[in-house]
């Protein structure tokens, strides 16, 4: 029999109208999502939901920042390496951050996952920030994926924008009371000092919590078909996938598929989620719609379904 988990993509309510980093189109795509759930609840094996999770001051947001007069950068406000040097942007005076990424989870900055760590702490053993984060961005750059932007405030723990969106918890609730499975969480995002549009892994890797997510990896080679939802295809849908096809086994990349009709782009990066679609249908993974996914076997695969 064919196990199949289906991975839900951050489908928090800040990405959707009315939320402060609201995509479109996304209630259209939750309302697909939801559809597919109940109408799949006994061929789902497994669910799986990501979560964007930050505190305010996440170095991608406004209040993480100032000029020479104390403002903070308004949302979608592109900051490099240079303007940082000039210091035409810095990171606030005040910031104190915090040791770890949780309680018990080891440094925030961990020089074994981060080794440049070291040289960003003076005699008395004081992170120097404003160079920290000339170095974070100047890497992002030389990684040539994407440039570094300031988000509106989004997904902040403990407010509604981080809650999954009510049409998906729903649904989500009737698949746990029908089959008695148990949702798997992923939280993302909360070190304040790098970006985590993967799941799997921050932009910059800086500590354990940061670093690839070989467990939940591990936890999905046992899947025949995993399939992909949620917000943004452009962003955090893509980097994902692409994080996870990175280490998955080339001959296999077929049980990879992406719902296209549960996804959609932040406005501005349509050409990201396009470019996307391409290297993933070019690799082996699928691309179909909700009404789809189930219409056909797994190539090498008996679906006694």
């Amino acid at each position: 029999m064919t196990k199949t988990c289906l991975v839900l993509v951050d489908p928090q309510n800040d990405f959707h109208p009315g939320g402060s980093l609201a995509i479109p189109t996304a209630s259209d795509d939750a309302k697909r999502i939801s559809d597919f759930i109940r109408a799949n609840k006994n061929r789902i094996d497994d669910i799986t939901v990501t979560l964007d999770s930050h505190h305010r001051l996440h170095i991608a947001h406004g209040k993480f920042w100032i000029d020479e007069q104390g403002n903070h950068p308004a949302p979608f406000t592109m900051i490099s390496s240079e303007d940082i040097e000039k210091g035409k942007w810095v990171p606030r005076t005040n910031m104190k951050i915090a040791d770890e990424d949780e309680v018990g989870t080891g440094p925030m900055l961990d020089p074994k996952v981060f080794p440049r760590a070291k040289e960003l702490y003076d005699e008395k053993g004081e992170l120097d920030l404003k160079k920290y984060c000339e170095m974070y961005i100047k890497m992002l750059e030389e990684g040539n994926r994407f440039k570094f932007i300031i988000w509106p405030e989004h997904c902040r723990i403990g407010t509604e924008g981080h809650n999954v969106v009510r049409d998906i918890d729903e649904a989500i609730i009737e698949w746990i009371d029908t089959t008695g499975s148990s949702v798997t969480w992923i939280l993302k995002g909360h070190n304040n000092l790098t970006e985590m549009y993967s799941a799997f892994q921050a932009e910059i890797p800086l500590s354990k919590m940061t670093s690839f997510n070989q467990s939940w990896f591990n936890r999905l080679r046992q899947f025949d078909r995993i399939l992909f939802a949620g917000q943004a295809l452009s962003h955090c849908v893509n980097f994902t996938v692409r994080d996870l096809v990175s280490k998955w086994p080339k001959n296999e990349m077929n049980k990879i598929w992406i719902l296209s009709d549960c996804s959609s782009s932040v406005p501005s990066f349509e050409e990201s989620s396009a470019c996307f679609v391409r290297d993933m249908t070019a690799i082996g993974c699928q691309v179909c719609t909700s009404s789809e996914a189930f219409s056909f076997a797994i190539t090498g695969e008996n679906d006694n379904e």
